[in-house]
């Protein structure tokens, strides 16, 4: 067995505010790699401050939703809403705090050459922002080859 690490850089096209699937797009990044693996990690790096990453259910599309609408619901924005950071509109603000809240990284167990997520499982682009823009994301992949 060897030990293999890679790194690609993914481009995700600009999405409108809320949950989007991304695990199709991570796997492709790293497919080659990935399927050579018997056993390791896949870490998801999101470089950005107003978008984030999770895992959860890649079925429903309205988990998707209700997640999005739970954010807001957490944290206010407007003119009424208590940030001072506005330098980007009234969006701005909560969206790095949304961001905190989910964080910008996820970690993936891989298991003779998949992503180990559970049936129902996905990896989410959180796009915090009403004009988000692309999104970059480092995907760093280390495991044990298969023997």
């Amino acid at each position: 067995m060897a030990t293999v690490w890679t790194q690609a850089t993914v481009t995700l096209p600009a999405a409108k505010r809320g949950c989007h699937l991304i695990t199709n797009r991570i796997v492709s990044a790293v497919d080659t790699e990935l399927k050579t693996l018997a056993v390791g990690l896949c870490h998801v790096f999101i470089q950005h401050t107003s978008a984030s990453l999770t895992i959860n259910e890649n079925a429903d599309p309205s988990v998707r939703a209700d997640m999005e609408t739970w954010l807001n619901t957490v944290v206010p924005e407007g003119r009424d809403a208590p940030w001072t950071h506005t330098d980007e509109g009234d969006d701005d603000m909560p969206a790095h705090v949304k961001a905190a809240v989910f964080g910008s990284s996820v970690t993936i167990p891989v298991r003779d050459g998949r992503l180990a997520l559970g049936t129902w499982q996905g990896v989410y682009l959180a796009e915090h922002r009403d004009s988000g823009g692309c999104r970059s994301l480092v995907v760093t992949l280390h495991g044990q080859t298969k023997s």
